[in-house]
């Protein structure tokens, strides 16, 4: 993919990673508590939580790559310190999931009732674990035809952009 074309990219793709950051996401949990016991939706919560903890991480990555990419100066080491930290409170996060899950059911008496959305709680979790994975292991996203030429020509996924540079400690 050429400069122009990635800077032109990453211009609009930041933006809408930030938005569903910091409105789309968090109205669906403000939403949620407003219409639910929050007894009843507590892992719902937890896994919109996660996401939205990941998604802010993922906004400012791309936004950083667009900077670089524009010329336009960041302090990279802090940058990096702040990615290799978000890291370990992911993972920290994560692990969390099933003591949380075991919450839920403490507080419906050790049962799944309609009530508490389970399935729309694990799949919360599920994709907050996937976004984690999408960018600090292996890239999920497959959005446009290198990324689907790449996977055919060598038969893997690639590795996550942010994992790359976290580990050659660049941007």
């Amino acid at each position: 993919m050429g400069k122009q074309k990635l800077i032109n990219r990453l211009k609009k793709y930041y933006p809408m990673e930030r938005f569903h950051a910091f409105v789309s996401f968090p109205l669906i949990f403000i939403y949620l508590i407003f219409k639910n016991s929050i007894s009843d939706i507590v892992f719902l919560l937890y896994g919109l939580l996660i996401c939205i903890v990941i998604l802010i991480q993922g906004q400012h990555y791309w936004k950083l790559k667009y900077y670089r990419l524009i010329e336009k100066p960041f302090n990279q080491e802090k940058n990096l310190n702040l990615f290799k930290n978000a890291k370990k409170l992911n993972l920290l996060l994560i692990g969390l999931i099933p003591v949380v899950f075991i919450i839920q059911l403490f507080l419906n008496n050790w049962k799944i009732i309609p009530e508490n959305l389970m399935l729309w709680a694990v799949l919360a979790n599920l994709f907050g674990i996937f976004e984690h994975i999408n960018y600090y292991n292996r890239q999920l996203m497959v959005d446009n035809s290198s990324d689907m030429a790449y996977i055919k020509r060598n038969r893997k996924l690639k590795v996550a952009s942010l994992a790359k540079d976290l580990k050659e400690n660049q941007f």
